[in-house]
């Protein structure tokens, strides 16, 4: 397993490379770069192996990185969001469900809780965060540091909108309680699914959830929520609005960050906003799985057959890596015991560059 120490080098090298494109293109004409151009080369964790589940299709592949089951012989994992403690382990938040079921089980699946000394994996399920409500029962898990320094993870699919807190990432987990919106105009637009939730720099909590309409609590994470509105989606220009699942929302480099995907044309956008509420504004592709954008230190590309349930890792304010919940067939052909199934994996991102450029883009617009 590489060390924090010899990852920290290999991300300083790509980002180095990555940062001398712009300056060697002269040519104005260009096309901007979107999110899907600040992913990074990502450092094996162990050999790349060809012969693993899935390598016919995806090609060779770190079975190190991120959460998997290498043999297929329980899991198919699902969803994927980390959190770094204070003694510097990495604990993946995400969900699972029985492998010889089949992509169909995932309505059975269960909140699990997985470590890693290593950003980017290999992370070790510890099993199920609360195995004695419900028998662990959660789909759709994010989770988040709350204000006062407790672990929070929010279910959507399942058990919509339930809130478990622990003072450890390791738990116990207590279910606090279901996230609740407020009636107005708009309250039709809180369904919970596919709920991404953060903390706001100004101490709210913030929803963006599947309809794509903002919801917005000054009470706590439990809310209750105002939704601020329409579904912002329909007002963007630019954005393909077709099929759209998986929200994922954050705030770095002075801006509010969306990435949106859509399930039937396999591919996610990126919006941002100054406000987090108001004005959002397309970026443009942030991944599709045709695209050459997974790769290895060594030139090795996969492609998954889909990629969704985005999540980021943010530090020092800025994304540094990106998770995705990937499956190497169509999910209507998964069906268990096939040779086929679900991780979660971890790439490497350059936020910093991505934020820097898009205040400068936002400067020169403003001119």
């Amino acid at each position: 397993m590489m060390n924090r120490l010899n990852l920290a080098a290999a991300f300083t090298v790509a980002l180095t490379s990555t940062l001398i494109v712009p300056a060697l293109a002269a040519d104005a004409s260009a096309p901007a770069k979107t999110f899907i151009d600040y992913f990074l080369p990502i450092p094996p964790q162990g050999p790349l192996a060809k012969d693993a589940w899935g390598c016919a299709t995806v090609g060779p592949r770190d079975q190190k990185n991120g959460l998997e089951d290498p043999k297929l012989a329980q899991w198919d994992y699902w969803d994927g969001r980390i959190i770094k403690s204070a003694d510097g382990k990495y604990h993946l938040f995400a969900s699972r469900w029985a492998q010889a079921k089949g992509h169909k089980e995932w309505h059975n699946s269960k909140a699990i809780h997985a470590v890693s000394n290593s950003l980017l994996g290999p992370y070790t399920d510890q099993g199920l965060c609360w195995p004695s409500d419900k028998e662990g029962k959660g789909h759709n898990v994010t989770a988040l540091m709350l204000p006062d320094g407790r672990y929070a993870v929010v279910v959507s699919e399942t058990r919509p909108g339930d809130v478990f807190v622990s003072n450890s990432p390791d738990g116990p987990w207590t279910h606090l309680g279901s996230i609740q919106v407020a009636d107005n105009a708009f309250k039709d637009l809180g369904r919970m699914s596919n709920v991404s939730v953060m903390l706001r720099p100004d101490g709210a909590f913030e929803i963006v959830a599947r309809s794509g309409a903002i919801w917005i609590s000054k009470t706590g994470i439990l809310g209750p929520y105002t939704v601020q509105g329409p579904s912002i989606y329909p007002g963007i220009a630019g954005l393909d609005l077709h099929n759209l699942e998986d929200p994922v929302i954050w705030y770095s480099g002075g801006f509010y960050h969306i990435l949106v995907n859509s399930w039937s044309d396999r591919k996610a956008f990126h919006l941002t906003s100054v406000d987090g509420v108001s004005d959002w504004k397309y970026q443009g592709l942030a991944y599709d799985p045709t695209r050459d954008f997974i790769r290895y230190t060594d030139g090795t590309v996969n492609h998954w057959n889909k990629l969704e349930r985005p999540s980021v890792y943010l530090e020092n304010g800025h994304v540094v890596a990106v998770t995705l919940a990937v499956i190497d067939v169509p999910k209507e052909v998964e069906n268990g015991n096939d040779g086929h199934g679900s991780k979660i994996i971890v790439i490497p991102f350059d936020g910093a560059a991505l934020d820097r450029d898009l205040q400068a883009a936002a400067k020169s617009a403003a001119k």
